[in-house]
């Protein structure tokens, strides 16, 4: 429990009527620092970056941009700073087999490039995007459908694009072939001033998540609460804003002053924001880049603290992301995009090659030690199996406890 004077700060700060009051940085960072108190251990689960999925894409980017897929070691140890590593390029590459192979060529120069198991597997991604690129137009469109005028400034885009899994030359990609529904202006003449227009409004895609799940439910339109019956104070707080007025769609094109209609829509528009991204979650400092286009409040850290059965605010790796709960049960993303499914497949194979690394490894260390006379072999048949068996049994131990740590990864925002 929370102290008397703690609590009815944190209640001021989370259900306070004014929506706008004048900001108090030491009053908001004690309400977070309270809030946080309490985490959800299955989302801060799903949060878990794996830097070595972040470094290993990042250079399966930098082959990308090479026409022969190929580069060589060198060029790779001079980026190792901006990938915040040290070392030797060429160890961490021998890491991952399964992933990279190495070569020389006859003038002693060594080169790295996609194994052929992971050349298959960027084929895959590429063939996804292809076929992905009806969906990532449809979600553009239904993100500028969202904003007041329509547009949206390219520059903040970029900061979303990969959250949306629109890729680099989206531009060319997706905007070039759909011309009857986008345009590219730029009304002040500055190179960050170029936006992304909609041309024509679809109604069909002015349907957002909640309404939905509604007609799939039979039901009207209202958000759901994803947390568990004993959070009853919580709930009822959810059930009071739920019914309070009727569910207002974020592609309305009626705002209204009226905060607890404005509330209600704004968390409709950040529900729906959240609804469109691959992993169902966002940073909040990103989001608040689009204040104006999305109509969001000053403080929007505070309204999304406000409905804890919608949104889960964490503060992992110091940087604040906001969740939709009801697109993960426990750790698991529920509405899988098949461009998340071909990144899974990038991190399983990444796992294995660095099995296949430190099987090696170990192998390496346990030969050096036989012959120092550190370890005694076994001569006897039933010491020899037993032994087997113990391996086998500690090497699945190993394999289960590698897989908690780095298989299940969600992505950070620049993967």
């Amino acid at each position: 429990m929370l102290p008397t004077r703690s609590a009815s700060l944190l209640s001021h700060l989370l259900f306070s009527p004014n929506p706008n009051p004048k900001p108090n940085p030491r009053i908001l960072r004690r309400g977070l620092a309270l809030w946080s108190m309490t985490k959800d251990p299955a989302l801060e689960s799903a949060l878990s970056r794996n830097r070595r999925w972040i470094v290993n894409n990042q250079i399966k980017q930098i082959l990308l941009r090479s026409p022969t897929r190929v580069d060589t070691v060198r060029s790779l140890q001079k980026k190792f700073k901006t990938l915040d590593l040290q070392g030797r390029a060429l160890n961490w590459i021998n890491k991952y087999p399964c992933c990279f192979q190495v070569f020389t060529d006859n003038d002693g120069e060594v080169f790295y490039g996609f194994s052929k198991r992971m050349e298959a597997l960027v084929d895959e991604e590429e063939s996804i995007k292809i076929a992905q690129e009806p969906v990532m137009a449809r979600r553009l469109a239904k993100l500028l459908m969202l904003s007041r005028d329509r547009r949206i400034n390219a520059v903040k885009l970029t900061g979303l694009k990969r959250s949306l899994g629109l890729p680099d030359d989206y531009v060319v990609r997706v905007l070039a072939k759909y011309p009857e529904l986008f345009r590219v202006t730029n009304r002040f003449g500055r190179r960050n001033s170029m936006e992304i227009e909609l041309i024509r409004w679809d109604p069909k895609l002015a349907v957002s998540a909640v309404e939905t799940a509604a007609i799939q439910r039979g039901e009207e339109p209202r958000f759901v609460c994803s947390l568990p019956r004993t959070w009853l104070k919580t709930r009822e707080n959810f059930e009071e804003f739920n019914q309070g007025t009727p569910y207002i769609s974020p592609y309305s094109e009626v705002w209204s002053d009226e905060w607890e209609e404005s509330e209600k829509r704004t968390v409709g528009a950040v529900h729906e924001i959240l609804s469109l991204t691959l992993w169902k979650k966002a940073s909040i400092l990103k989001l608040e880049h689009f204040r104006r286009e999305f109509g969001l409040p000053q403080r929007l850290n505070m309204l999304l603290l406000r409905h804890p059965c919608i949104f889960y605010v964490s503060n992992r790796y110091k940087i604040y992301t906001v969740v939709l709960r009801e697109g993960y049960t426990g750790s698991t993303l529920l509405d899988k995009d098949p461009l998340v499914i071909v990144k899974d497949k990038f991190g399983e194979l990444m796992q294995e090659g660095l099995h296949e690394y430190n099987r090696r490894r170990n192998q390496v260390n346990l030969e050096k030690r036989r012959r120092k006379g550190q370890i005694f072999l076994k001569h006897k048949k039933e010491d020899v199996q037993e032994n087997e068996s113990e391996s086998l049994s500690l090497d699945s131990v190993e394999k289960r406890e590698e897989r908690r740590r780095f298989y299940r990864v969600l992505f950070d925002e620049n993967p």
